[in-house]
């Protein structure tokens, strides 16, 4: 297995758009955590053909995975290193909240392995992390860079949020250029999703909120992409840039199709041909691992004809894109020509893909070039 996400749910408070499966808790119950998350990945090990292929790449995402203590966090860490065929130069990522960041922490982290952090600064702006019920203000993000770097962090990702409504009074324009000052290596910018069930989405039910219009969403995105592919930054992935040598290994194994394990509540794994997800909240999961080993709640397998679907659609999600379909020639499709007409899509050395503006598209264009390719 070479890539393993471990999903740790627990969140000092719950974001306004955040429809992830987190545990709010005042008091984290790490100790247990670590202990299921590690019996977890002893049935796997047991039970999965896990040593064929060394590890590449670890994740530890949520939730909030600096929310445990450094101690708890390198055991996790470490434990999993010590159970699964894990040679020099895995990528080790984990998910920091800006005031989560000491040196201590830092220092403990990079020591057990780590060296990338994706830094969750979300905005610049004090008004809009109030409003995002985020747990950290506008000054805490340069002072955690800060402590990354002199730790030893090889690479620093930074996230951001744009598309917010108007009422928190964004800047997406100002955010951007505030996160370059702290010269990150790699930048995830996502457009904010209402989800139904979320309390944001919920303020837009009832009309109190009103989501950003989708002409301010589509300048915000490409102005996202000007700024930073001038600044030296590659779009390499709908929402993610890079500098060179820092695209995110754990991500791309995602786009492409590659197998992957998770671990912890909710977490979803991929072994090629069939996807399995366990229990979603953390006391079910706690529950499931302690009796039986096993967390997994469900399994889909994959139809031959569903995997050509997903990698045709993933593949529209990076700049590499997707080979040409068929033997005639896009030129002889209309929706091929149409989506090139409109400056949508690129064909190049015998690959197609996706411009910034066809980004913006991609669910409609992944759908009407799929089918005009039959089947993809």
């Amino acid at each position: 297995m070479r890539h393993v996400y471990v999903h740790v749910p627990f969140c000092r408070r719950r974001c306004v758009y955040c429809d992830f499966a987190i545990a709010v808790r005042r008091v984290v119950p790490a100790d247990r955590y670590v202990a299921a998350v590690r019996r977890e990945l002893a049935h796997r090990v047991r039970t999965d053909d896990w040593n064929d292929e060394p590890l590449e790449t670890l994740y530890l995402g949520g939730g909030t995975p600096s929310l445990l203590s450094p101690d708890h966090l390198a055991a996790l860490v470490q434990g999993i290193l010590e159970a699964v065929a894990a040679p020099g130069g895995v990528e080790i990522t984990v998910e920091a909240n800006p005031d989560d960041v000491t040196p201590a922490a830092a220092a403990r982290w990079v020591r057990a392995g780590v060296n990338r952090v994706s830094l969750g600064v979300q905005s610049f702006a004090g008004a809009v992390l109030a409003w995002m019920h985020r747990t950290h203000d506008a000054a805490s993000a340069g002072g955690a860079a800060r402590i990354l770097r002199d730790a030893g962090v090889r690479s620093l990702s930074a996230d951001l949020i744009f598309g917010l409504p108007d009422a928190p009074g964004p800047d997406a324009l100002r955010d951007l250029e505030r996160v370059l000052e702290l010269r990150p290596d790699h930048l995830s910018v996502y457009g904010l999703t209402v989800e139904p069930r979320t309390p944001l989405g919920k303020s837009v039910a009832r009309g109190a909120v009103q989501a950003a219009p989708e002409e301010r969403f589509e300048r915000e995105f490409l102005a996202a992409h000007d700024l930073l592919t001038t600044a030296g930054f590659e779009h390499y992935e709908v929402s993610n840039y890079a500098r060179p040598g820092h695209r995110s290994r754990h991500n791309a194994g995602y786009w492409t199709g590659r197998a992957y394990a998770g671990l912890g509540p909710s977490a979803h794994g991929f072994t090629g041909v069939e996807r399995y997800w366990n229990e979603r909240e953390w006391a079910g999961y706690e529950r499931a691992v302690r009796e039986r080993g096993s967390a997994v709640a469900g399994r889909e397998r994959l139809t031959p004809d569903q995997r050509g679907l997903e990698r045709f659609y993933l593949g529209l999600r990076t700049v590499e894109g997707v080979p040409v379909p068929g033997s005639r020639g896009v030129e002889a499709d209309p929706r091929w020509h149409a989506a090139r007409a409109a400056g949508w899509l690129l064909v190049e050395r015998g690959r197609a893909r996706l411009t910034p503006a066809g980004w913006l598209r991609l669910d409609e264009l992944a759908l009407s070039l799929t089918t005009s390719a039959g089947g993809g």
